[in-house]
């Protein structure tokens, strides 16, 4: 299957007081066309600084040191900051992570999402208008044409994000990028969410790049999922292979974290914490909180990102 994005030994790090601090190592990524890819770790692992470095909003003490980013064939790291703008919301759109701070309290939804529109196509506030109507239908916001004139004031949180995803829709994206779409919902109005996302992308065939803490969610969801653990991506494999054989120490420990049926059994945690990025810790980053760590080996040895059996990868010098 074709490849719509491939992110290509990405290294970016954050400009410090005294000196600059890494946050993503190597990270290597494909993302095939008409696919759910799940990204997945714990807070602060650098999932949401990949998916923002592809859209080149990142914040303004974070840099790029090296790698390539490969949409539909371009490197968008040659991108002039004009070509990024064009290029966002038009053929790569944004699901922020909070609706309740997403969208503008002083502009009705009518409005924002119309400029939404004409800021990325050429057409006149009829047409745009026509558009908006259609997308807030397919987000299935009742008694749309009314809904036009609210503030987002008078929407539910639920509501809010079948707006913002409204506004993702509006310019007829390739490629969508979820930053934690349900983390400000509540579990039922999480499902009706991801039901919708799921739907779109079928009906469209679009690709959609999920970045999410959520193992349980994404397990619904997710075609493929990688696993990212202090700016390293330590396993990638299709979301089926990785719940029923997962091979990395951390994705193991993740997964045996999650609630069972059995609600007599004792959730199992991780010891330690991540590490922050001003902390330097040789070989795997993982092993002072690894059960199977080995002596001499993982403290001083850096895994890279292997493949193990087909379209698995794991980086683990212990697999």
């Amino acid at each position: 299957m074709e490849n719509i994005l491939e992110i290509k030994n990405l290294n970016l790090c954050f400009r410090g007081e005294e000196q600059s601090y890494q946050a993503l190592y190597n990270v290597n990524y494909n993302l095939e066309k008409s696919l759910i890819h799940a990204l997945v770790g714990e807070s602060g692992c650098g999932k949401t600084m990949t998916a923002m470095s592809v859209i080149r909003l990142l914040p303004k003490n974070a840099y790029i040191k090296s790698g390539e980013i490969i949409f539909q064939g371009e490197n968008l790291l040659d991108y002039k900051e004009s070509q990024m703008r064009k290029l966002r919301g038009n053929k790569i759109a944004l699901i922020p992570q909070d609706p309740m701070t997403s969208l503008n309290p002083l502009y009705t939804i009518g409005n924002q999402l119309l400029e939404s529109v004409q800021t990325h196509s050429n057409v006149t506030k009829r047409q745009g208008m026509r558009k908006v109507r259609e997308v807030l239908d397919l987000v299935k916001i009742p008694d749309a044409e009314n809904k036009l004139n609210f503030y987002p004031h008078e929407f539910s949180g639920g509501m809010k994000q079948r707006i913002i995803i409204a506004m993702a829709l509006a310019c007829n994206p390739e490629l969508i990028i979820a930053d934690e779409p349900t983390t400000a919902l509540d579990v039922t109005i999480q499902k009706q969410i991801m039901d919708l996302i799921l739907e779109i992308k079928k009906e469209f065939g679009l690709t959609v790049l999920l970045i999410s803490h959520d193992l349980a969610l994404v397990s619904n969801y997710a075609d493929t999922i990688s696993v990212m653990y202090s700016g390293h991506i330590v396993e990638q494999a299709t979301s089926d292979e990785f719940f029923q054989n997962p091979k990395h120490p951390y994705s193991i420990a993740l997964l045996n974290s999650l609630p069972g049926n059995n609600p007599a059994q004792k959730l199992k945690t991780i010891t330690g914490a991540p590490p922050s990025i001003q902390e330097v810790i040789s070989g795997c980053k993982f092993h002072p909180r690894c059960e199977f760590a080995e002596a001499g080996l993982c403290e001083i040895k850096e895994p890279e990102l292997t493949l193990r059996n087909e379209k698995h990868f794991v980086s683990c010098l212990r697999f």
